[in-house]
């Protein structure tokens, strides 16, 4: 049993929760993190990274399928299935292990297990029920994240019916697959199996697929998707999953009629949760709850002095980018670091990582005209653009939107190869208040699919030469 005071405990050991131990640390703090399961948490360990391995395995076997376009013939290949999921977690295996390095580095005390407010600075670190540290210190972060949210129901039994964690480590390439919910994690789902052979149903219950992005770039991926082979059913529920032995079978609701559609595998992907029950947030009483969120301030401080909360457990958006950057902006406020700005959401870029990629960031046209700005919007096809084309990708657009009185950029949105890479462009531009004048000034280089985010801004304003 140890008794430890620290100038800052966080409790989680993500992209959030590590990020903000470790500048801490560089700033002079005495810093201790409490992690129960793994460090890295979610993003690392079961979402962004080894999704983003097991996706490029989906790639190449796209291509592997499509060499005979680029000149090259194959007659046989196949692949194995372990091996691939062996990849992503050996790739995840050694990020995780590196973030535990860096904290070793930073001299950052790292407890292993659940940590719990007791009350006013005081955790209590327990590891399968049994006490192993009670720490006190002037400043606790709370960065417990989320889980997959559960339909009563619908529930997964990680057999037929799998959350993400199943869906990324599959003994077997299911025949074919239905998945709840069209948002990033799901979409992205659907994207690898596809792309690997499987037959793919989607079931989303807003009117379009990825229904938080713009109308325009919604559609257009939702063409690309049944393209490629998908069933996409909008507008609908799954009411019902009926498992037997050998498949599982859906009732979709759409329109007043049900529909039965028989696959091997279900995947729900209806959202999150955030991880606020035992945590003992109802121990300190200024921390306060909005629809199962930490609610806080710019600075990620909450109603209670001393006690933060940043990433997934504190709110949309569910990114771990955005959680590291609160992490940072939080611990440099702590510091008295100067100049040290408020949380900027509406900077913040998405981008779901499915064939063809998405990136958005800002502000949809919908919402703009919502928001009542008089608005120019530009945009241009992946097919006019000569990099594009010699990569055998002439399928994906560029799109932005700006104030017509005063040339801000208020939302970028793209589709296409590589746009997860391009979209960064936007959010610095947007970032720093630039205007049209200084993206039509900026020189882009040629040849490369970066041009089509000067010609969307062009076009913007009825200046674009190229088509």
């Amino acid at each position: 049993m140890t008794n430890t005071d620290f100038d800052l405990v966080v409790i989680g050991g993500g992209p959030g929760g590590y990020v903000a131990a470790i500048r801490a640390a560089q700033l002079g703090m005495k810093v201790a993190l409490v992690e129960a399961n793994h460090l890295g948490g979610i993003c690392l360990n079961w979402g962004c990274i080894p999704t983003k391995a097991l996706l490029r395995s989906s790639e190449i076997h796209h291509l592997l399928n499509h060499v005979s376009d680029f000149g090259f013939k194959i007659k046989d290949f196949s692949f194995d299935i372990k091996k691939i999921v062996e990849r992503s977690r050996a790739v995840s295996k050694q990020l995780s292990g590196g973030i535990g390095h860096l904290l070793k580095k930073n001299k950052v005390t790292v407890f292993d297990g659940f940590g719990k407010l007791l009350g006013k600075g005081k955790i209590e670190v327990t590891k399968d029920k049994k006490k192993v540290a009670d720490l006190s210190a002037k400043h606790i972060i709370i960065a417990t994240g989320a889980r997959a949210r559960v339909i009563p129901g619908l529930e997964p039994d990680g057999k037929q019916i799998w959350t993400y964690r199943e869906a990324m480590v599959p003994e077997e390439m299911p025949k074919s697959i239905l998945v709840v919910g069209s948002g990033a994690i799901g979409i992205e789902f659907a994207s690898f199996y596809r792309n690997m052979g499987a037959e793919v149903t989607v079931v989303e219950m807003m009117d379009r697929v990825m229904p938080v992005e713009d109308a325009e770039i919604s559609n257009f991926v939702q063409k690309q998707f049944e393209k490629q082979g998908m069933c996409i059913i909008t507008g609908a529920k799954t009411s019902k999953i009926d498992k037997k032995a050998k498949e599982v079978v859906v009732s979709v609701e759409k329109d007043g009629k049900t529909e039965k559609i028989s696959v091997e595998k279900v995947i729900m992907a209806v959202g999150i949760v955030a991880n606020t029950e035992n945590t003992g947030v109802e121990n300190v009483k200024g921390v306060k709850l909005d629809r199962g969120h930490i609610v806080t301030d710019g600075y990620m401080k909450t109603g209670e002095p001393g006690v933060y909360a940043i990433g997934d457990v504190a709110g949309a958006p569910w990114l771990a980018h955005k959680a590291s950057h609160e992490g940072i902006i939080c611990v440099e406020k702590i510091a008295g670091v100067k100049d040290v700005h408020p949380m900027d959401k509406s900077n913040i870029p998405g981008c779901t990582y499915c064939m063809p990629q998405v990136a958005s960031v800002g502000l949809t046209e919908e919402k703009a005209k919502e928001a009542g700005y008089k608005i120019k919007v530009g945009s241009f096809p992946f097919m006019g653009n000569g990099k594009a084309i010699a990569l055998g990708e002439p399928e994906g657009m560029v799109k932005t939107i700006f104030d017509e009185k005063t040339g801000e950029l208020l939302g970028a949105h793209m589709v296409g190869a590589e746009v997860t890479e391009m979209i960064q462009g936007y959010v610095i531009g947007k970032t720093a208040e630039l205007t049209e004048a200084e993206f039509m000034h900026t020189v882009f280089p040629h040849p490369t699919l970066s041009e089509m985010m000067h010609e969307s801004v062009l076009d913007a304003y009825g200046k674009v030469i190229h088509f």
